[in-house]
């Protein structure tokens, strides 16, 4: 995981060229240019989509993991809480693999607010819920890279 402010994005730079290509993008033209169409940066293997909806109350959200790609969530507008965890200290309740979705139920270990001007990179193995209400239910707008680093 990481978490960091947009500004300090290419720090992050060396990790995996599909990353560094995402990372390359957090600027200010590009994220206002994403739509909720997806936006191919490199095929498959690197694309951005724009999300917009309302925050819920913890008990309706659901953790997420992934093991073939990492997510960037870029806050926009609005606020939400995440949490992360491990998928191995959650129960899975829902797979598919073909979309390398897996859904787990659970607590988090780490708890943070993504706010405008915020970075979350989740890893495989990062397993995280988001659209978490913080400090009350609110319209939000983000974009998220999917990243593929492995095969």
């Amino acid at each position: 995981m990481i978490y960091a402010k947009n500004k300090d994005a290419l720090a992050y730079r060396g990790i995996h060229p599909n990353l560094d290509l995402a990372l390359d993008h957090i600027t200010p033209e590009f994220l206002a240019s994403v739509g909720p169409e997806r936006v191919e940066l490199k095929g498959g293997s690197v694309y951005a989509t724009r999300f917009t909806y309302e925050t819920v109350p913890a008990e309706e959200s659901f953790f997420e993991a992934h093991k073939k790609y990492l997510d960037i969530h870029m806050m926009v507008e609005g606020s939400e809480g995440v949490e992360i965890a491990p998928p191995d200290a959650l129960t899975e309740f829902d797979r598919v693999e073909a979309n390398d979705f897996y859904a787990y139920r659970g607590t988090g270990d780490y708890k943070l607010v993504l706010s405008p001007g915020d970075f979350l990179v989740v890893f495989p193995g990062d397993a995280h819920r988001i659209k978490m209400q913080a400090g009350g239910p609110k319209t939000v707008s983000k974009v998220v890279f999917k990243v593929k680093i492995y095969d």
